[in-house]
């Protein structure tokens, strides 16, 4: 029995039952199997893939999206991989195409690494932004800002969930209201009775990543930070936007060092909706 072609292999919605095989197919290609994330994302975003006739998965990628469900405001592609055994023959584009078509009209973003954004520029991606990863053990030092910050309480949610809607430019209630169960720490930052920032640490593989960081402004995501690495013995990730230079210069001073840095692409949309004034990381790369 003759095995089909690549290209005539058909594209599925992926579930919660494909986790392993997704863990999987990161593990192909060097990456960390970051199982917590694929469940996270699997969860609350949309999994595309293909199956590879020989066993797990050939392609896969997943899709967050934001807004209104019958019509979203903002949708973020993800996780975009392919077997090893199956690179540079056209299946990450064909994955890519079907994403793009299945979304319709809904504006989409993504992080490209140096190696993918070839591919998203030629599928009519445009790069809008930049965002820098650092990671490492954070060691205080120097003048701390004074900022109150405090774990965040079930009483605390409506007030996050306004606040990250005003930042982000969307709802994203799928998503605020997951962190509690998915991050290991859930912060908030308050000036007056008033929350003004608030950012979470979950855990992956060794790390803490930081993210979402949502803050008023470098003061008060200071604050949050020194806060979350206060509560954890892991080194701490994150991702920054490169606009935050006052930020990334005072996190490089206590101790988390660069790694990298990822383009930050659109489609349909010629900028990022929200404010980025105050958005400062994302949950993760993958979901925008």
């Amino acid at each position: 029995m003759s095995t089909p072609s690549l290209a005539a292999l058909p594209i599925r919605r992926l579930t919660l039952r494909d986790l392993t095989a997704c863990a999987d197919l990161s593990e192909d290609r060097g990456w960390p199997r970051e199982e917590h994330k694929w469940g996270f994302l699997l969860t609350a975003g949309k999994g595309w893939g293909i199956d590879d006739p020989d066993g797990g998965l050939v392609s896969a990628c997943v899709v967050t999206e934001y807004g209104p469900l019958e019509r979203p405001a903002l949708a973020a592609i993800g996780m975009v991989l392919v077997a090893g055994r199956h690179a540079r023959q056209g299946i990450g584009r064909r994955l890519m195409r079907h994403v793009i078509s299945a979304m319709g009209t809904t504006p989409l973003t993504l992080h490209a690494t140096p190696y993918g954004r070839p591919l998203y520029e030629e599928l009519g991606f445009k790069v809008t932004g930049r965002a820098e990863m650092v990671r490492g053990r954070f060691t205080p030092g120097g003048a701390e800002p004074e900022v109150a910050t405090r774990a965040a309480t079930a009483e605390d949610l409506s007030a996050i969930l306004r606040l990250d809607e005003q930042v982000f430019g969307t709802d994203r209630t799928h998503i605020v209201t997951r962190l509690p169960a998915f991050a290991d720490q859930l912060r908030v930052a308050e000036e007056g009775g008033r929350i003004v920032g608030y950012a979470a640490a979950w855990p992956n593989m060794e790390t803490h990543v930081v993210g979402p960081l949502i803050a008023r402004d470098t003061a008060v995501a200071q604050a949050l930070i020194a806060s979350l690495a206060a509560h954890t013995d892991r080194p701490l990730r994150t991702d920054i936007d490169v606009r935050h230079e006052e930020l990334l210069a005072w996190v490089k001073e206590r101790g988390l060092a660069p790694v990298a840095f990822n383009s930050v692409m659109t489609y349909g949309i010629t900028e990022l909706p929200g404010e980025w004034t105050r958005r400062f990381a994302p949950v993760t790369v993958a979901a925008g």
